[in-house]
């Protein structure tokens, strides 16, 4: 099937939903481990308590794609109904995550979340490939990214515009602050609109031929069987890219983890306080812990409000790419290397700026680097797989997203960190290195039509 070349304002509606994903993953990736350690938990720990959001991404991706592959409704075609029961159970969990009493409720609540953001997730990446010509595929992901990169940017900063406009930071022992809840009650509410906004706005092409798709469709205990053959069967530049995919992401769970602890210990001098340290029957050791969890939470803040930077990065990444490849091709591969690793050079720096006011500087160049890979490997995968299988494909290429993570998760990052030594601001050079190791693997894509593809006019 032909399909027709869409204007700006018709990708900006298609992937618009994701502006409330984005909100999502940037206040669980910028306050979950500050949920954690508010909670009592461990640095060491917190990384095993993340362990949810990869798992639940490599079950529930591959079923979601499968499942929305061989879905037909005339009213909300084959992507959106996706959209809109993950964009319910995300909101409904993100209004319960901050009032966690206990840290294992906080665990079991980012699994809830991160399922249920999975849901949303993987159909949006297979609408851009359902919708765009091959032409238009790098334009429209970029797109998409740029929507990431103002969610990143302004979910990140919730909790801090929320302080400023006089919610409090402060918190008994073991409560979650008020900013924090409020934020992520902003959040809720942006992720329910957003997805709204594209599924009432964007329409679906239906399969090409309806009765093969039926006759598919009633096709019994398949799913499994296809699962394994499309793995079986994965083209040579899918496990290529899948190869960067591992050390990318492996470096973003390390940030996602561990930034806050390791920034507001190493860059801001003002750790977690440890609630078994203080003496809470004595008033004056009571208000030192008070005073100490206050600059801790505020210093979050600051953290969140730096981690934010990347994303505007990243969105004025994108945006450059979206006037560029609007009218001209871009060689994919050298743009996703070089942006790799210019992140990693940014991680790196964390460990010798002198001040806080230098994050600017770490976080704008790790922003390049998120910018290419929420665009170019989608991109480059997609002129690469038969459409048929766009869904499918897209839930089996998560898996090179979270299996890093889970390694990353279930020892990895301690382990490498602690070869470097105690401090927690290690895991931040071991984020860098993964970074600039997966940029250097982009020598290994040949395929021309991965690589570049003529944008016509």
């Amino acid at each position: 099937m032909e399909k027709r070349r869409l204007s700006f304002w018709q990708i900006w509606n298609m992937s618009f939903g994701f502006l409330g994903i984005q909100f999502g993953m940037a206040l669980t990736g910028g306050f979950m481990s500050r949920i954690f350690q508010t909670l009592g938990a461990e640095i060491d720990d917190i990384p095993i308590l993340w362990i949810a959001a990869p798992l639940t991404g490599l079950l529930v991706q591959p079923i979601i794609g499968y499942m929305s592959d061989r879905t037909w409704s005339p009213k909300l075609g084959r992507r959106r109904p996706y959209f809109l029961i993950g964009a319910i159970l995300s909101s409904i969990a993100l209004c319960l995550v901050p009032h966690s009493p206990v840290l294992w409720i906080a665990a079991g609540f980012l699994w809830i979340l991160d399922a249920s953001i999975n849901i949303s997730m993987e159909p949006f990446r297979a609408l851009v490939a359902d919708k765009l010509p091959d032409s238009q595929r790098s334009y429209g992901f970029v797109v998409q990214t740029l929507i990431i990169g103002i969610g990143t940017w302004v979910a990140s900063s919730l909790p801090w515009i929320v302080s400023q406009l006089g919610v409090s930071d402060s918190a008994d022992a073991g409560v979650i602050p008020m900013s924090v809840k409020v934020a992520f009650v902003i959040g809720a509410a942006v992720f329910l609109i957003s997805i709204l906004y594209t599924v009432f706005t964007t329409s679906e092409y239906p399969p090409e031929d309806m009765e093969a798709f039926e006759k598919e469709k009633q096709k019994k205990n398949q799913f499994f069987s296809d699962i394994i053959k499309n793995i079986g069967n994965m083209p040579i530049t899918m496990k290529k890219l899948g190869l960067i995919q591992f050390f990318s992401w492996f470096a973003f769970f390390t940030m996602w983890s561990l930034a806050n602890p390791a920034l507001t210990e190493h860059v801001f001098n003002t750790p977690a306080p440890i609630e078994s340290a203080f003496d809470m029957t004595n008033a004056a050791e009571a208000q030192a812990y008070d005073l100490a969890n206050t600059s801790f939470q505020k210093s979050s803040n600051q953290v969140g409000k730096y981690m934010g930077i990347y994303g505007l990065s990243s969105m004025v990444f994108a945006l450059l790419l979206v006037l560029y490849t609007s009218r001209r091709r871009i060689n994919r591969k050298y743009v996703h290397m070089i942006s790799l690793i210019l992140g990693g050079i940014g991680f790196i720096s964390m460990y010798f700026i002198p001040s806080p006011e230098y994050l600017v500087l770490s976080f704008t160049l790790i922003g390049f680097s998120w910018g290419s890979i929420l665009s170019m490997p989608y991109a480059m995968l997609s002129s690469s797989v038969d459409p048929k299988k766009m869904g499918v494909i897209m839930g089996i290429f998560n898996m090179f997203i979270v299996i890093p993570q889970i390694i990353a998760a279930i020892g990895g990052i301690n382990f490498i960190a602690g070869l470097f030594g105690d401090e927690t601001i290690n895991a931040m050079v071991v984020a860098g290195s993964s970074l600039i190791i997966a940029g250097l693997c982009n020598f290994l894509i040949t395929n021309k039509k991965a690589i570049t593809y003529q944008t016509e006019h």
